[in-house]
């Protein structure tokens, strides 16, 4: 079959069940394929192959609304709905969105990039449908990993109070981006190893029945001696008593079973559950037999041996500086304890586990938690250090500002991934946390400008007790500069020049030092005199620092790649306004009052206008005398 020239799934129906498997098998061989060049989340599009094709071919999309938790177990959905011939663009400038995109396909009806939200909009959609009188399905497809979030513990909930005709759809293949943990995956695993526990269950109730004499007498009792079977028959059974209808477990990969069991569902008044078990990485050995994930979300690969492509000779990724920091300072230092919310790997904090599995806490997909339990350890003279990513602290916002900065909380955190993140879009661009952490209280916030100053800032962050402190860094390998061997404090709120001048200063920090440096030696060849500073704390300020720059009274230029509302610049100008220099020309250049897409970060630095060229351009127009020095 040319997938190709699938314009929308309403062909399915017509399919047989053999039919449907030699589908899957050419999808699957299509996604391998396609990953091995543009790289994107392979692992769990190949576990829900046979389930996305089961939900397409017994609902009816978009009128039937399909909700992918996280999303970026859509592509077959996205196959599916007519744009398998822009798989060449995945994830790229311009191309077609790792996750669901309204702007995409009408089949699209909710965008996500973060987990454990598709419940609470599923919610709002069926509530949305009953308002209006209209009769559909609504479909949250939610993995195990996603189910730890509160959010959608909180949506659970409500759904099973109102009880709301919604068909959730449990997604359950023990994993998300590395193992799951937490009670509630201990209890699914029992679910798994139960049985199908609604069919044994009519089954039972209705031998009961058939009971020669005491029939009557037991057909009055039923319902009592079927909800006690439930309990002996599978433990716990959670999501019946939110107040769903529980079928499964499901085989994922079994087209008959999955059919059956949506028959069911259909037929069923209120909220039900089908609690599928799939494979995640189903139909690729390397990915299938990575215990540890690694084929969550990859780079280009080599098929036939699952080899990644990888530079020759890079430097050490950010995270893993982070990580190896905290390792070494874990040997002397019995205090420190590290969190994170399921990033272990996207953290690079394995080998930290391996060597201190007492002293590293995964605690699911919770950030919230996890910002509340560091606090709690801080109050007990532990130094609880948070990997984050930028994107996912966001979430945590009210207990940043509540219960650590607040009661001025010995925590550090290490925001991973901070500034552009390029293919994952706009959902996992990391800035916005320099806006969010500025204004609170007792935030110290800094972000290094190369590997070595990150180890220095680690060791800083956890001997820091004058409450909390955070650590920005970015994505992907860093530059490669010579490493000290023992480590140093750096002076809260200090800057450093790294070049001198006379014309007009540039005020940065992190991944755009690089830039203002290209940008000052291009001036320096037209005669132009520009001073570079490392701005590594954007909170506190350098003040004694910024008096001299102000008083000197040449323009400033402040760069970051973060967004410009709140942000760094933002802070110079209060400065300013607050010691009543009302005379110095002061520009900001950073990332505009927009969400950025995805694609590469040259691309997007480039599209907002963040670049060499634009600085220099930038500096020229605000430098004094430049008309006779051009």
């Amino acid at each position: 079959m040319d997938l190709t020239k699938i314009k929308d799934p309403s062909f399915l129906k017509k399919l047989s069940n053999d039919e449907l498997d030699s589908l899957a098998l050419e999808i699957r061989k299509f996604l391998i394929e396609k990953l091995s060049i543009t790289g994107g989340h392979l692992g769990a599009n190949l576990g829900v192959v046979e389930l996305t094709l089961a939900l397409h071919q017994h609902f009816n999309s978009p009128q039937d609304k399909l909700i992918f938790d996280v999303g970026h177990q859509s592509y077959i959905h996205k196959m599916l709905t007519g744009r398998t011939s822009q798989f060449d663009t995945l994830r790229q400038y311009k191309g077609l969105c790792g996750f669901p995109k309204m702007s995409e396909s009408e089949h699209d009806v909710w965008e996500a990039g973060h987990s454990s939200t598709s419940l609470s909009a599923a919610m709002g959609m069926t509530i949305a449908r009953d308002v209006k009188g209209e009769d559909n399905f609504i479909l949250p497809i939610i993995g195990d990993g996603a189910l730890t979030g509160g959010m959608a513990l909180e949506a659970l909930n409500h759904i099973g109070h109102e009880k709301k005709n919604i068909i959730v759809i449990l997604n359950d293949n023990e994993m998300s981006i590395a193992n799951n943990v937490g009670a509630l995956h201990n209890a699914l695993g029992r679910m798994r190893s139960a049985g199908k526990y609604n069919r044994v269950k009519d089954e039972l109730e209705w031998l009961m029945k058939k009971i020669p004499a005491v029939g009557g007498r037991i057909a009055q009792t039923a319902e009592r001696v079927k909800d006690s079977m439930k309990y002996f028959m599978v433990p716990g059974m959670l999501f019946e008593e939110f107040g769903f209808t529980y079928y499964g477990p499901v085989d994922g990969h079994d087209f008959n079973d999955l059919q059956e069991n949506i028959q069911y569902a259909k037929k069923t008044d209120g909220p039900v559950l089908i609690h599928v078990i799939t494979q995640k990485g189903k139909g690729y050995s390397p990915a299938e037999l990575d215990m540890k994930d690694r084929w969550h979300g990859v780079g280009p690969y080599k098929i036939d041996s699952g080899e990644k492509i990888k530079p020759v000779n890079a430097p050490p990724a950010w995270s893993g500086v982070v990580s190896g920091a905290l390792q070494k300072i874990a040997r002397t230092d019995n205090r420190l304890t590290v969190i994170t919310p399921a990033m272990i790997l996207g953290s690079k904090l394995d080998k930290f586990q391996e060597e201190f599995p007492d002293r590293l806490f995964d605690v699911g997909i919770a950030e919230q938690h996890a910002t509340t339990m560091a606090g709690g350890m801080a109050t007990q003279g532990l130094k609880p250090f948070l990997v984050i990513y930028s994107t996912f602290l966001q979430r945590a916002y009210d207990q940043l500002l509540h219960d650590v900065c607040r009661q001025n909380l010995n925590v550090a955190f290490g925001i991973d991934r901070a500034g552009l993140v390029g293919a994952d879009g706009e959902t996992h661009q990391g800035v916005f946390d320099i806006a969010f952490l500025r204004h609170l209280p007792n935030m110290v916030l800094m972000m290094p400008k190369d590997e070595n100053e990150c180890q220095h800032m680690v060791h800083t962050a956890l001997e820091y007790n004058d409450g909390p402190i955070a650590m920005r860094f970015p994505r992907g390998n860093a530059l490669g500069v010579p490493m000290d061997t023992s480590f140093k404090q750096i002076p809260i709120g200090s800057w450093e020049v790294l070049e001198d001048g006379t014309d007009a200063t540039i005020l940065t920090f992190g991944t755009t030092i690089k830039m203002a440096l290209e940008a000052r030696a291009a001036l320096k060849e037209k005669g132009f005199s520009v001073k570079v500073v490392n701005a590594r704390f954007i909170k506190p300020l350098d003040e004694d620092m910024l008096h001299e720059l102000m008083i000197e009274n040449r323009p400033i230029l402040t760069i970051e790649e973060a967004i410009l509302q709140g942000g760094f610049g933002s802070a110079i100008l209060e400065f300013a306004e607050t010691h009543n220099y009302k005379n110095v020309d002061i520009q900001r250049m950073g990332i505009p009052d927009k969400f950025v897409e995805h694609g590469d970060v040259p691309e997007l630095l480039e599209e907002i206008g963040l670049t060499r060229d634009t600085v220099i351009d930038k500096l020229k127009q605000i430098m004094p005398s430049k008309q006779q020095r051009a």
